[in-house]
């Protein structure tokens, strides 16, 4: 069963009620419930998610970079949940804005030292 998921849901796009990009789904993090059966909790998205995946050399490298574009590493994957998500089908709709998740700690680390420090990326629209 975990295999099923694991296809039907691995890399597909994450996007927002309004078609914005999210991210990707790098991974699914299950829970047990009372009575001791498994259910998925959340979908995982991140460069620290896809690298605790991918493991080896190359996922400790993801997850290297990612903490090093953050204040407080270790950086923990975006955490989406299941709650949230509206329909599967070639991507992965929810049923909130963006803004309603947490910003990702990487691209909070990139607007504050990098974005924001461009002349005028304060009157960029969003």
């Amino acid at each position: 069963m975990r295999i099923q998921l694991a296809k039907q849901l691995l890399d597909r796009q994450i996007v927002d009620v309004d078609g914005r990009l999210v991210g990707r789904v790098d991974d699914i993090a299950f829970a047990v419930d009372e009575e001791g059966y498994p259910y998925v909790d959340c979908l995982l998205t991140g460069q620290a998610a896809l690298g605790q995946r991918i493991g080896g050399r190359i996922g400790r490298l993801l997850v290297a970079v990612a903490d090093r574009f953050t204040d407080d590493p270790p950086v923990p994957p975006l955490r989406v949940p299941l709650s949230l998500v509206d329909r599967v089908d070639s991507m992965v709709r929810l049923r909130c804005p963006a803004t309603d998740l947490p910003p990702s700690p990487v691209e909070s680390w990139l607007r504050r030292h990098l974005i924001d420090r461009i002349p005028g990326a304060n009157r960029a629209s969003g």
